[in-house]
């Protein structure tokens, strides 16, 4: 099996001059080459537009790449994956229309390696463990519910846990989904009496200085070219070092 290449050391690029579109100044760039690009999306921004105006996560990276290149006309970007805007953590595009296609059926044959880091309420009943739901979203609500297996509109959830640290009440979880769904996370922790920090909207109590406490850790997928595994990985965002340093101890 092909070796992965080197981790980049996630630079921080620092544009030659202001943009209209964006402060690009702390833009943090995880991956970068011809095909693919991955930077770490802070919570509390979409991750990408439709017809508003409200500044993205795509829209940032399109500007980087515009400056970086002084491209005169558009730039292209491939959605292949989105992170909810309360989240934070990896979020990879495609440079070309070839690698979108390629990495997007990866996300849909489930060959992309996804792994969340979450600090939750209360204290989970096992150390490790496996969640298997049916989940049916509200789509005039944009909110999503456990339903019974096979209910109408239902899709089929499936996550692994572990127990990385718990403190104070709160747990911190290493989470592996096997599947895709909106809110599923959210939606799976909740559900049990565990909702994410900072997640008012399933049930939190708890409160974080931005977003919520769910992390995209790390991706790991093919190369679209090479077809070499690449990981990549983002740090916790530096108001969780804060809010949360008693459950953090074991990093630091």
């Amino acid at each position: 099996m092909a070796m992965s290449p080197p981790q980049a050391t996630n630079p921080v690029y620092r544009p030659r001059y202001n943009t209209a579109m964006a402060d690009l100044s702390s833009l943090e760039i995880l991956w970068e080459d011809n095909h693919c690009i991955a930077a770490v999306k802070p919570a509390g921004m979409p991750s990408t537009h439709y017809d508003g105006s409200e500044e993205t996560f795509d829209r940032r990276v399109k500007a980087y790449l515009k400056e970086k290149y002084a491209k005169p006309g558009d730039v292209f970007l491939g959605i292949v994956h989105r992170l909810d805007k309360p989240t934070s953590g990896v979020l990879l595009f495609a440079r070309t229309s070839k690698a979108a296609a390629r990495i997007a059926e990866q996300f849909r044959d489930g060959g992309v390696d996804k792994v969340y880091w979450a600090v939750v309420e209360g204290r989970m009943k096992a150390a490790d463990g496996t969640f298997e739901d049916w989940l049916w979203k509200d789509d005039t609500a944009g909110h999503v519910s456990v339903v019974k297996p096979g209910a109408a509109g239902a899709k089929h959830a499936l996550v692994h846990y572990h127990v990385r640290a718990e403190r104070g009440g709160l747990s911190w979880l290493e989470l592996r989904p096997q599947t895709g769904r909106t809110h599923q996370l959210r939606v799976q922790l909740s559900s049990r009496g565990h909702p994410i920090v900072g997640d008012f909207k399933y049930g939190s109590e708890e409160t974080t200085p931005a977003g919520i406490a769910l992390h995209a850790r790390s991706l790991t997928f093919l190369h679209p070219i090479r077809h070499e595994p690449v990981t990549l990985t983002a740090d916790v965002p530096s108001t969780w070092r804060g809010r949360f340093a008693h459950l953090l101890a074991p990093m630091q």
